[in-house]
């Protein structure tokens, strides 16, 4: 169990870095004008969305197999809660892939000040994650 513990919190941590960053991406993003700036922003959003991708899908796996082999965590309210919290997590994630295309494809509507706003989502979504499974408050 230690082990996929382990793994899952790299996984999580490395899909973090994805969450924290790729929003970030899209503040400069819609505050660039020039064609070779906005084209670099294109191939740096969408190679970070892959990278990131790859942390959740390997956070979602450990997460898994860490339940399978104590699904008795199932029966506990913080877990239910954090996973609520990770489904709000992922949702999130794939509302970035819709970014990442508007962007592609030259359509993007929001204004940087939007995308400093949506930055701090994953934020608020980790603390709250970290408290629950630290604490274990109920």
């Amino acid at each position: 169990m230690l082990w996929l513990k382990a793994f899952h919190v790299i996984a999580v941590v490395t899909w973090f870095a994805g969450l924290f960053y790729l929003p970030r991406l899209y503040v400069y993003h819609a505050d660039t004008v020039d064609s070779i700036s906005i084209e670099r922003f294109k191939i740096m959003e969408r190679r970070l969305f892959g990278i990131m991708t790859i942390g959740a899908a390997a956070s979602v796996v450990f997460g898994v197999a860490m339940l399978l082999t104590a699904p008795l965590y199932l029966t506990m309210g913080w877990l239910r809660i954090k996973l609520s919290l990770v489904l709000l997590l992922i949702a999130y994630h794939g509302y970035c892939y819709k970014l990442v295309r508007d962007f592609a494809e030259d359509r993007n509507t929001r204004s940087a000040k939007w995308y400093r706003l949506f930055n701090e989502v994953p934020s608020l979504l980790l603390i709250a994650i970290v408290l629950l499974a630290v604490v274990k408050p109920f």
